[in-house]
């Protein structure tokens, strides 16, 4: 990836932005939650696919999951390898997602809002709920860097950068941000509607 740290980090959320929201704000309309996905090339960084949560079909359809679903539905000769993408979640993957993308080779994932921001901002608290009762995990007891691959919070690549460029990067975050605070008081308004289990 031949680009500097606040061009790469602009590019990621160029895409949650213009590609994942599009998907959310659809998918929220039907019921979902706001959690979606997406595969980049590391060479030209350009779009393999995005995707969003598809509960409402499969309550395993998490927005990572439903994008790694996509993403080998597609012609084996146009689907990358793994070990040559990028895996973007909009929000820090649950142990699901987590073990999801574990198994199908990726050594990177790089997310927007953490497991607190799905609990407290989003109150969707079943990715850290899972964690504690399921593994005996407090938040942020994985392992961020390990043998499959290294985590990278978005939030932390933006104040790394140079005061100016961390300005920059921490106002767009906030203006995405908005946006999910939006789609989430949609999702919450109507989740009693829905038949997933963990809603």
């Amino acid at each position: 990836i031949c680009m500097d740290d606040a061009r790469f980090l602009g590019r990621l959320l160029d895409v949650i932005e213009n590609d994942i929201v599009p998907l959310t704000e659809a998918g929220v309309a039907r019921g979902n939650k706001l959690f979606g996905a997406a595969i980049l090339r590391k060479l030209d960084l350009s779009l393999v696919l995005a995707e969003t949560n598809n509960e409402t079909e499969n309550p395993l359809w998490h927005g990572e999951i439903h994008a790694l679903k996509c993403f080998y539905e597609l012609p084996k000769a146009e689907r990358p390898d793994t070990r040559d993408c990028i895996f973007i979640a909009t929000h820090e993957p649950c142990s699901l997602c987590l073990s999801a993308i574990t198994w199908t080779g990726f050594d990177n994932f790089y997310y927007l809002f953490s497991h607190e921001d799905s609990r407290d901002s989003f109150a969707i608290p079943h990715d850290l709920k899972i964690l504690k009762e399921v593994f005996t995990l407090n938040p942020g007891g994985y392992n961020r860097e390990n043998a499959f691959w290294k985590s990278h919070a978005m939030l932390d690549m933006a104040n790394a950068l140079s005061p100016a460029e961390r300005d920059t990067a921490l106002k767009r975050i906030a203006a995405i941000t908005e946006k999910y605070d939006k789609l989430s008081a949609i999702y919450q308004a109507s989740k009693s509607d829905s038949d997933i289990p963990l809603s």
